[in-house]
């Protein structure tokens, strides 16, 4: 039997089919002659095209989908919550409005940038001598302790205040106004104060009170046959430096002196050893001496004595004359010290040389000292010797009996 093969009439190309092909939806595959063509390349590619067609084709199953049983209609509810809880996070996530007030509060609250602080440069006379003076009155720069030096931030050298104190009638009013100066004195600093045999309740309330980070000793020596009480209670303050390693500038300030706040100042200044003349009043009372260094710029050249009796010393300079560096103590390799014997002052000597044997120990000579300030032409600290030895008022401050005349009170 014959077969008849029927072809397929060009009019009916547009009739959709079963499979599908030819639709206006399906998509066409390239010719052969363009796929074997090289200058042939898909717009996307295959992947890019694929995830494409799987994301729409969700979208399209999740809200236009019909669902054709029960049963699947709370999968479609599910689908489009999250669907639409994506969508939401996406824009929450871009940023609308203007936002400038907000970060400038931001930026206020959490600044660390540290600006330097003003310089203020000033010059004396012989324009040799260059004073600077900085404001301490930015919070960071007081805070931090630094100070800019060429564009760096160096952090200050501490320090380290010993103050020997006993009991005795002006003893609050001088370690008020002590603690009042080192109060404006820019950190760090470290008080220490040292009593004698136990710490007394007075002098811990007025430390607490000074707002200054202290130290409060106690010199545990017998002290009722010793020349002077203050040469123990400075060892005991340059022990605890020593087993601590106490890293700062020395400096042995007794309670009963007058200070001024530039002294502190160039204290920072020191490297080894400093010192600068002090101006005191005589034995008799009558008049002003100097004692301290003759300077030649920061170097010393000679001294400064007005009594025969300390003429035999090697070092004139008061026990508030001079200040040193903390490592001295601790630290022999770095200063080259011939021994390791510790560095104490000497109970055994005579008085008036406490000052010049301790020197002694931390310095050779002159050449490693250090005149402050330049040409040692200002006096910056005051030993007046002003004690009252009985601690009762003094005659004329107390009335014995009443007033001849009493007026009453109406």
């Amino acid at each position: 039997m014959a077969s008849i093969r029927r072809t397929l009439s060009p009019a009916f190309r547009d009739r959709p089919y079963l499979n599908g092909v030819g639709s206006p939806f399906s998509v066409q595959s390239p010719s052969p002659k363009l796929l074997s063509s090289s200058r042939y390349s898909p717009p996307f590619p295959s992947a890019i095209l694929a995830f494409t067609v799987t994301i729409r084709r969700f979208i399209a199953g999740v809200i236009f989908h019909r669902p054709n049983r029960k049963g699947q209609q709370w999968r479609r509810v599910f689908y489009r919550c999250l669907l639409f809880f994506f969508l939401g996070f996406l824009l929450g996530l871009l940023p609308f409005g203007h936002v400038d007030d907000d970060e400038e509060i931001r930026g206020r609250s959490f600044n660390f940038d540290i600006k330097p602080s003003h310089v203020n440069v000033q010059f004396d006379n012989d324009n040799t001598d260059r004073v600077v003076k900085r404001r301490e009155d930015l919070v960071v720069d007081v805070s931090l302790g630094v100070v800019e030096s060429r564009g760096e931030l160096v952090p200050r050298k501490q320090l380290i205040i010993v103050t020997p104190t006993y009991n005795r009638a002006l003893q609050a009013y001088f370690l008020n106004r002590l603690g009042q100066l080192l109060r404006l004195v820019p950190p760090p600093l470290l008080w220490i104060v040292v009593e004698n045999k136990a710490a007394s309740f007075e002098t811990a309330e007025i430390l607490r009170k000074s707002s200054v980070m202290y130290r409060h000793l106690v010199c545990s020596n017998n002290l009722t046959s010793a020349k002077d009480r203050g040469v123990y209670q400075r060892n005991t303050a340059l022990e605890h430096i020593e087993r601590h390693t106490l890293d700062g500038i020395v400096y042995f300030a007794d309670d009963d002196n007058i200070y001024s706040l530039d002294l502190f100042d160039r204290l920072r200044d020191i490297s080894r050893f400093g010192t600068w003349p002090v101006a005191m009043l005589a034995q008799s009372k009558n008049k002003a001496i100097l004692e301290g260094p003759v300077c030649n710029g920061t170097q010393v050249i000679g001294w400064h004595t007005n009594e025969k009796s300390k003429r035999l010393r090697r070092f004139h300079v008061d026990m508030s004359g001079f200040a040193f560096n903390s490592t001295i103590l601790w630290d022999p390799k770095r200063w080259h010290r011939p021994t390791y014997v510790p560095i104490r002052q000497l109970d055994t000597v005579k008085e008036g040389f406490q000052e010049t044997s301790f020197i002694e120990q931390v310095v050779e000579d002159e050449r490693q000292m250090e005149g402050m300030p330049t040409g040692c032409s200002k006096v910056m600290n005051w030993h007046l010797h002003l004690q009252a030895h009985s601690p009762v008022y003094p005659k004329g401050w107390q009335l014995q009996k009443n007033l001849d005349i009493v007026l009453p009170i109406k």
